[in-house]
C-alpha cells in the first residue's frame, strides 16, 4: 500500500504530534505500508505568527497537488488542519478521491487564548475542514465525544503509542551529573512554553524540590525573567531527554486542554509518576477502569505533585505498557480507506 501522510507539523518541530507521527511512518514499513510524507520543509514557508518554531508552508496548492498526482497512492490521510492540510483537502475532493483526517490539537482553543478568536469560530472552521473526511481519528474517548457534540461526523477513536525501548525504565531516578546539587524533589515539565499549555500553574508550585522546564516556546524569553529559580533546558536530543525523564521524581503536566498528552506516557515508561488535573487527556492516559493509574489528578495540583510522589515507579511503568506501538498501528491501517472506493 502507498499512504501518501500530509502533515503541517514534522521535522525539525518538536511536540507531541511530530513524535506520534515520525513514530507510526516507522512502525507502518514492517506491515507493507509505503509512507511518503508530505511536510513544510519540501516547500516555501515562513514562521507561524505568534508562534516561534512552528513553520507552515506558502501557497502550497500547485506543488502539492504535483507530489499527490506523482505519488499515485492506494490511500491519503491528511493530519493536520494547516495549509497543507487544507491544499490536500482540496485536491482530494477535485480528483473525488477519499482520505482521512486526524484531530491531534485542540487549536481553537489555542486560537482563542493567543488571538481571543471565539471557540465557535474555530469549531466550525475545523468542523468543515473534516466534513469530507471518510473517517476523523482522534486520540481519547473524551475528545470524541466533545466534537460529537460540537457536530463533528465519522469520528474514529485511535489512541496513542510510546516508544518503551527509548524510554526505559528505571526502578529509582537516575542520578545525572548535571541534576546533583539540585535539591529533590526533581519536578519535571516537558513541552512548548507556549500559551495553551498553562505552564504558570507549574512555575507558581511552592515545594522543597527543584522545577526543570524542558521545551521552548513564545512565551519562554517572559517567563526565564519571571523565574530565574527554575532550571530551563530547551529542546533536547530524544535520548538525552528519556534520561531527564528518567531521572525526575515526578512529572507535572498541567495542561487543561489536551487531546492527549504524549509526554505523560514517555515519563511513565521511564517510570515517573504522573500529576495532572482530571481533565481530557490525563484522565484517559492515567484512568483506567475508574481508577488513576501511574499517577495522582486533582484539582489542586500541589496536592497531586505531593500525592503522586507516593506512588511507585513500577506502577507508572506498568500504566505505560498499556500504550504499545503495535495495537495503535494496527488500528490506524484499518481505519485507512481506498482513494477511489470500488
Amino acid at each position: 500500500m502507498r499512504l501518501a501522510l500530509i502533515t503541517d507539523a514534522w521535522h525539525p518541530q518538536v511536540n507531541g504530534v511530530v513524535t506520534t507521527l515520525h513514530e507510526l511512518v516507522q512502525e507502518l514499513g514492517p506491515l507493507g505500508v509505503d509512507v511518503s510524507v508530505i511536510h513544510p520543509g519540501q516547500f516555501n514557508k515562513r514562521s507561524c505568527p505568534g508562534y516561534a518554531g512552528i513553520d507552515l508552508a506558502i501557497r502550497p496548492y500547485r506543488t502539492l497537488a504535483n507530489m499527490l498526482d506523482a505519488l499515485k497512492p492506494d490511500a491519503v490521510h491528511i493530519a493536520t488542519e494547516g495549509p497543507l492540510g487544507w491544499a490536500a483537502r482540496k485536491h482530494c475532493l477535485k480528483k473525488g478521491w477519499s482520505f482521512t483526517t486526524a484531530f491531534h490539537t485542540k487549536f481553537p482553543e489555542i486560537l482563542q487564548a493567543a488571538l481571543r478568536i471565539p471557540l465557535w469560530m474555530g469549531y466550525g472552521l475545523f468542523r468543515r475542514f473534516h466534513g469530507p473526511s471518510s473517517g476523523v481519528m482522534v486520540p481519547t474517548q473524551g475528545v470524541l465525544e466533545m466534537l460529537a457534540s460540537r457536530g463533528f461526523q465519522k469520528l474514529k477513536p485511535w489512541t496513542h503509542g510510546v516508544d518503551l525501548r527509548l524510554f526505559n525504565y528505571h526502578s529509582e531516578p537516575l542520578n545525572l551529573p548535571e541534576f546533583q546539587s539540585l535539591p529533590r524533589p526533581l519536578a519535571l515539565y516537558v513541552g512548548r512554553v507556549s500559551y495553551e499549555k498553562n505552564i504558570d500553574a507549574f512555575l507558581d508550585l511552592k515545594f522543597e524540590g527543584t522545577r526543570i522546564v524542558c521545551g521552548e516556546g513564545p512565551l519562554e524569553t517572559q517567563l526565564k525573567a519571571r523565574y530565574p529559580g527554575v532550571i530551563w533546558m530547551g529542546v533536547l536530543p530524544r535520548p538525552q531527554l528519556a534520561r531527564v525523564f528518567a531521572a525526575a521524581d515526578v512529572f507535572v503536566f498541567p495542561s487543561r486542554h489536551e487531546t492527549f498528552g504524549l509526554v505523560m506516557l514517555e515519563a511513565m515508561a521511564s517510570g515517573t509518576p504522573v500529576a495532572a488535573y482530571p481533565v481530557d487527556g490525563p484522565l484517559q492516559v492515567l484512568g483506567g477502569s475508574g481508577q488513576v493509574l501511574g499517577g495522582v489528578l486533582s484539582e489542586n495540583l500541589m496536592q497531586a505533585v505531593e500525592d503522586a510522589l507516593q506512588v511507585g515507579r513500577h506502577q507508572a511503568r506498568a500504566r505505560a505498557e498499556k500504550f504499545a506501538w503495535p495495537e495503535t498501528v494496527a488500528l490506524f491501517k484499518s481505519y485507512l480507506v481506498p482513494v477511489k472506493q470500488m
